[in-house]
């Protein structure tokens, strides 16, 4: 039998059907001269198509996703991770959750213009608002155009309460906008690290930064008095769930406040998707994987009840969960919790207001 072709550089391994419309988009080659470094045939280009929506802020009726409003600049991801829970979300917009999600990204150009224009309505009451618990805000795109930059710049000059997630290294570009809403507790840093493996880093996030990069972005900022935590999420059996105490050791050592993880759940496409990447890439484990990922969601490979999700359920689950109360008390014994400051922003909101 001939061997399973895997497509370099993304996570999918094919396309998800979906009816959708053509836009119109930009070319770029910032995928391209990645593909010409890997020597890979270049077939899957990365589009960029601009969006220009009427609001910006969601509200997030999840009630177990530790988040309340959130802001994504982006929707789709060329990062490429193949078990990220937002490909489904792709289908909302006419595309497909498998190489469309990664090869297809909507950008929101005018996401600054309509963030001032809530963060100055008399209506609205400051809250964090988190960037950007869809995508992530610093996927590749963000280095030329800055559109992240422009939102902390908002953040900033309102003063108002802002968390970011991110696998990305750029962030240290805006070290100098978080260094002044960390001065007013008005940031909070999650750093998504998933192994210390460069190896499993690359099949499993294609297009994230090195594991090296990520513990050194870390390091920079906890250095910068930014509060930086960790999301190690999400754990998959077999793959990195024997890296959980070494992991939060070594984030531990260089600063990181606290730690935070999920168990993995192929909810919608992703089942599908995934199963293909573990065919192409791990094909002696492929079963083993599925069963244990099964084992922790009653047998299924997806549990959508809030409260359980996230964590799973079963001996699988439960272990991951005790080898993580080992690694914070010995690793983190201190417990660190969130509490950003709100009133800064309605005081500056007020006196503001008072000048027209």
């Amino acid at each position: 039998m001939e061997p399973i072709k895997s497509i370099k550089g993304r996570g999918a391994q094919g396309k998800i059907h979906n009816r959708f419309s053509e836009n119109q988009h930009e070319i770029r080659d910032d995928f391209l001269n990645y593909l010409q470094k890997e020597r890979e045939t270049i077939t899957h280009p990365t589009n960029f198509i601009e969006t220009f929506p009427k609001t910006i802020i969601n509200k997030v009726t999840s009630p177990d996703v530790g988040m309340s409003f959130s802001l994504n600049p982006y929707q789709g991801c060329e990062h490429g991770c193949v078990y990220c829970y937002a490909r489904n979300s792709h289908e909302y917009w006419g595309y497909g959750a498998g190489l469309d999600f990664e090869s297809k990204i909507l950008v929101k150009k005018n996401a600054p213009e309509l963030l001032e224009k809530k963060l100055r309505s008399k209506h609205w009451k400051a809250y964090p608002i988190a960037l950007s618990g869809n995508t992530d805000c610093y996927q590749p795109i963000e280095k030329k155009l800055r559109i992240t930059r422009q939102l902390l710049e908002i953040f900033l000059k309102y003063r108002h309460p802002v968390g970011l997630i991110t696998k990305n290294a750029l962030i240290l570009r805006d070290i100098d906008i978080l260094s002044q809403l960390a001065k007013e507790n008005l940031v909070s840093v999650f750093l998504s690290i998933t192994t210390l493996d460069e190896e499993t880093r690359r099949i499993l996030e294609p297009r994230t930064a090195s594991i090296k990069k990520r513990l050194e972005t870390l390091e920079k900022l906890n250095m910068a008095g930014i509060p930086t935590n960790v999301m190690m999420a999400p754990i998959i059996p077999s793959i990195n769930s024997h890296e959980i105490l070494p992991l939060v050791k070594a984030i531990s050592e260089i600063g990181a406040k606290s730690v935070g993880y999920t168990v993995v759940r192929l909810n919608g496409a992703i089942g599908q998707i995934f199963t293909k990447w573990l065919e192409n890439t791990l094909p002696d484990r492929k079963d083993k994987i599925l069963h244990q990922i099964m084992e922790c969601h009653d047998g299924k490979l997806n549990d959508s009840v809030y409260g359980r999700r996230m964590k799973g359920t079963g001996n699988i689950a439960d272990q991951i969960h005790q080898q993580f109360a080992i690694a914070r008390k010995k690793y983190l014994p201190e417990k660190y919790k969130i509490h950003l400051n709100c009133d800064i922003h309605e005081d500056f909101k007020s006196g503001q207001l008072k000048l027209f």
